[in-house]
Order: C-alpha cells, then structure tokens, then sequence
C-alpha cells in the first residue's frame, strides 16, 4: 500500500521549489514504520550484517530476534501504546534494539543525551511523563538520585560488554573500569531495576508476535518525542509522527536514488539521540537493508578511521568537524579510506578547504545539506548527479516546499536574492510542541515551518543559510542556548548578572563565551565559575570563555544586549 498522496496544494509548483532535472520532486511513500522497515530486510537478508560495534555483529535474523524478544520483555514492564520510554545510551546494540522495540509496541521513544547532569535529564522525564529509562550501568549513580522524582517505575541497565562475543565480553570490562570515569559498574540487584540482556534472555517467544502486534500501528502516532530548544531556546519535545520519521527515511532514499548499490555500510559515528544520526544513520540504513556501524564516541578519531577501513564504509554522514577529524588524523594518506562513496554534511557550513581534502583522501562526494529536529531532519541537500553548489543548503528534497519570507511578516515572500526567514512545509515536518501548543502557535503555520534560520535563495532554487534568527549557539554541531547557561551562572551566589554568546571558532564553528558581573564586593575566579558550571551543564554547555565586566550593555527598557557583546567580540577577533 502506499501512503496517501499530499493535499493538491502541495503539488501546485510555487517559485520557490525549483529541481535539478535530475532530482525527484514528488514520490509514492509506502506506508510502513520503521519496525516494519526491518523486518523486510530481515525476511530479504538475514544473514546480512545489520549492526556493527566494535568487535560485535548481529546480523538481520539476530536484530530482529532481539528487538522481539525486548519489545515482549517491555510489554511485561508495562510498555504499550503511548507510554513514554526514555533511551539514556550512546551509539550503542542495545539503543537500537530498544528503540525498535518502542516502536514496535507503539509507545514513544524519548532520546536523552547520556552526557546530560541529572537537572537536564529530570527536565526531560518529567515533561514526557516517562514510565520506563533504558539507561548505561555506568550512568546509574547519575540516575539514581532521580528516583522519586521523576515519573519512571522501571529502570533497565544496560551494559557495553554485553553484546561482545567472546573472548572480549569478558577482557573489556578490565578496560572499561580503567577509563575515566569509569564505563562499567556494578548495580545491586533491586525491584524496579533490570538487567538488559537478562529480560532478553529470560523472554520467550510463544506470543510473539502478537496478531497485528506489528502492523497495527497508527502512522499519525507519535513515535519520538525529540526534545530541543526550537527557536525560542525553551526546551520542549517536537512530536514526530511513524509517518514523518518514516516518511523522511524515504525522502533520503529517493534522493540518493540511482547511487546506491545492493549493499551499503552506513557509518553512524553522529549520536543515535541526536535526530540526523537516527534518520539518515540508523534508519536509513535499515531502510536500505544495509549494515550500520556503531561509533558510540564520535571524538574518538581513531576508531572512526578504523571502523572506515575495516567495514568499507560507504555512506559517511556527518558535520564538517568529524571530515576535518579524519583529515588531520596522523598517517591518513597511508590508510585505505577509499570505500566512502557519499557523504552528507549537515549542523553547520564545511570549509571549502576541509572539503576538498576529505575528498582528495577518500575519493567521496560531500554534499551539504539542511534540517531541523521539527522537520525528522532533512528539507535540504545538494544534488548528487552534478548539480552540487558548495556553500549551499542545496534544493528542498522530494514533496517539500521552502520558501524565504520577512521575518517581520511572514505572509510577505521575499524575492530571489533577499535574506529573510527559511519556512518549509512536507510530510517530514512535525506535528507540534508536546503540551506546548503557544508554542507551537509561534512556528508552524498553515503548515509551514517557521525555522528561524535567515536564508537566501538564488535563481536555481538553491538555498544558503546567512543566520539566525534566534541566539542559538552552534557549537560543533550541537545546541546551546544562551538564556539556559545563563540561568545557571545566575544561580551562582556571588555572580549578579550574566550573558551568553557564541563566538567565531575555526575548529568548531562557534564556541560558548559569557560574560560575567560579580557581585559588589564578593571574590570570583574563572575556575570558580567553570566548576559550577561543571555540575548543572552538559560539557559542550559549559562556556570555553569566562570574561568578568563591570557592566553589561542594555537598551532602554534594561534588556541585555547579546547583540552588542557579539558585535565587540568579532571586531575584537578581527583586529587580532
């Protein structure tokens, strides 16, 4: 069956969705979930590698094996439609198969970020009304102090050595609690905490799968609730439907199209919480019925490098900085990285010099491309068959409109050439703000989004981002939002007032300075800052910059101006 064909005005061609001739513009989506996507490929390839990680691999017949056996062991915790499951994991076996599972029994998968203090994480839970975590043994003292707190009644360990064959289930664990901070911990058996790979094993299959257990699901369902900032830097969940997240898995396919082969090796080094690595990583490659390699550390150069070589990767998504990794990586030029074929490059613009050189190493095409959490991700990217625009967004993708309007009036379309506001509209975009409807009011609009990204189009149709609306730092690729750091320097007794930018950065794009006011009188130190930053803000938050004012700059009506800190700090830079 196929997915229902987009309202009529979807197909009216406006001027601003123009196509390379060799780009689809419009395709006929099947109505299938994810969960259905890998029991194909399972019933096509089981012996086929579908996951990768380290020196683990679970072939399709084993996935699907162990996502069914999980989905049985959640469905006996309680797990059923709607329920809410926090996944707290890094790119690890165990975040796939639980994040299938989810979806298999129609509850909504809520991804935490495992490098989130238990303020960010408690936020998270208790929004989504979480039920059950799936969490790492060594994150359970983090976790622990939650209890009580937050809304969760069941806890599932999972452990990394638990899905290496041996001998090396049995050598890692001697590695892992030498790393600091310990990855591996002991967890005293209790009520309410479970082992993963235990319900896995203790679970038998005489009921599964259940009559339409798999086939059932409501494609308008919410499957994910992606948190993020948005555009106003509150953070709230974007509610993405089986359809969108489905949809959008589609759209990548359809835009790689005639260039994939029977059997890709996705790479997927960006975090599986982070919406671009689980769309065109995780389940495009389950799409695709390919082999997916997990990278649980993407700062970790040189396993990327290996794991590149040794599987023979072929698609690379990712953000210019782990390209500009791999091309600084010591001996590059004497390892075969040949086998990347593509690469899509998204979160923030590539160097035209970083680039050139991952292409002159590897033999691959980069492409960038545009998304947002709000829209599965992807709206954007380049052409593959010669239309590439370096420095460009690229095109909408398939079935998505993108226009540029006033970001003083958005019913005001802005001709080719003039910077405004980037809206999009498809079937990828979501459905809301999760128990946010004001919010929600502020961004989607007749069925467009409102990104809150300044763009300009030019007369082929392709887009550049020249901005942002908001002040979003981007900081290698991940969010920060100023009002929320500033809020924990506020909270420090002897700090009377503070403001947050980001500042040019050749390594990472932008990097996180505040500007800090002590208080009359009291004694403060920039390690004295940091430390407390240390213990409410996730590593990439916490500001690489401390600058002590006497004064921050405000207009008439005593705002802070973040604008004016931003403009001294780059003329600042260019006089340097």
């Amino acid at each position: 069956m196929l997915l229902a064909r987009l309202p009529s005005k979807m197909d009216e061609r406006p001027w601003h969705r123009h196509y390379d001739p060799g780009v689809p513009t419009s395709i006929d989506y099947e109505r299938i979930t994810l969960p259905q996507m890998l029991e194909r490929a399972a019933e096509a390839t089981p012996e086929r590698t579908a996951l990768v990680f380290a020196r683990s691999r679970l072939t399709y017949r084993e996935l699907l094996s162990e996502v069914r056996r999980f989905a049985a062991a959640l469905e006996h915790l309680g797990v059923g439609r709607e329920t809410a499951v926090a996944i707290h994991l890094p790119n690890l076996p165990q975040t796939v198969i639980a994040y299938y599972a989810v979806l298999t029994l129609g509850g909504r998968v809520v991804l935490t970020n495992p490098l989130y203090t238990p303020r960010e994480i408690e936020h998270q839970w208790k929004d989504a009304g979480c039920e059950v975590a799936i969490t790492g043994d060594w994150l359970w003292n983090r976790v622990l102090e939650l209890r009580g707190r937050v809304p969760v009644r069941e806890f599932v360990l999972a452990s990394i050595p638990e899905y290496l064959p041996f001998p090396w289930r049995q050598i890692a664990p001697l590695k892992l609690r030498k790393a600091d901070p310990p990855l591996i911990a002991r967890v005293a058996p209790e009520k309410g905490v479970h082992r993963f790979r235990d319900l896995i094993q203790r679970q038998r299959l005489s009921r599964w799968p259940r009559t339409g257990s798999e086939t059932d699901v409501d494609l308008e369902s919410i499957a994910l609730l992606q948190y993020t900032g948005g555009t106003t830097g509150v953070s709230k969940a974007a509610m993405l439907t089986h359809r969108n997240l489905s949809v959008n898995a589609q759209q990548t396919r359809a835009w790689l199209g005639s260039t994939l082969g029977e059997h890709e090796v996705v790479l997927n080094a960006l975090p599986l919480f982070h919406v671009y690595g689980m769309t065109v990583g995780m389940n495009l490659a389950t799409l695709l019925g390919g082999t997916n390699v997990l990278l649980p550390n993407p700062r970790d150069t040189r396993a990327l490098v290996q794991a590149i070589a040794r599987e023979r990767v072929t698609l690379f998504p990712g953000v210019p900085n782990l390209y500009n990794s791999l091309n600084q990586y010591p001996g590059i030029e004497r390892i075969d990285v040949s086998s990347v074929k593509y690469c899509l490059s998204g979160s923030a613009p590539i160097a035209p010099e970083v680039l050139k050189r991952f292409e002159e190493l590897t033999g691959a095409l980069v492409i960038e491309g545009f998304g947002m959490t709000e829209t599965s991700p992807l709206t954007h990217a380049n052409p593959l068959g010669g239309g590439r625009k370096i420095g460009t967004v690229g095109l909408p993708i398939s079935d998505t409109d993108a226009r540029v309007v006033d970001p003083g009036d958005s019913e005001r379309e802005l001709p080719v050439g003039v910077e405004g506001e980037l809206v999009v509209r498809g079937p990828q975009v979501m459905t809301g703000y999760w128990k946010r409807e004001d919010e929600t009011r502020l961004v989607l609009h007749d069925g467009w989004m409102h990104t809150g990204d300044l763009s300009v189009m030019d007369e082929q149709g392709y887009f550049r981002i020249v901005g942002r609306k908001k002040d979003m730092i981007n900081s290698g690729g991940l969010k920060v939002f100023p009002d929320e750091v500033d809020a924990v320097l506020m909270s420090h007794d002897a700090i009377l007032e503070a403001a947050t930018i980001g500042v040019p950065d050749e390594k990472r794009g932008e990097v996180v300075k505040s500007f800090v006011v002590r208080k009359p009188g009291r004694a403060l130190d920039v390690e004295e800052v940091l430390r407390h930053c240390r213990e409410s803000l996730a590593p990439y938050k916490i500001p690489r910059e401390i600058e002590f004012l006497s004064e921050l700059p405000k207009s008439s009506v005593l705002k802070i101006l973040r604008r004016e800190l931003r403009e001294r700090e780059i003329a600042k830079r260019r006089i340097r």
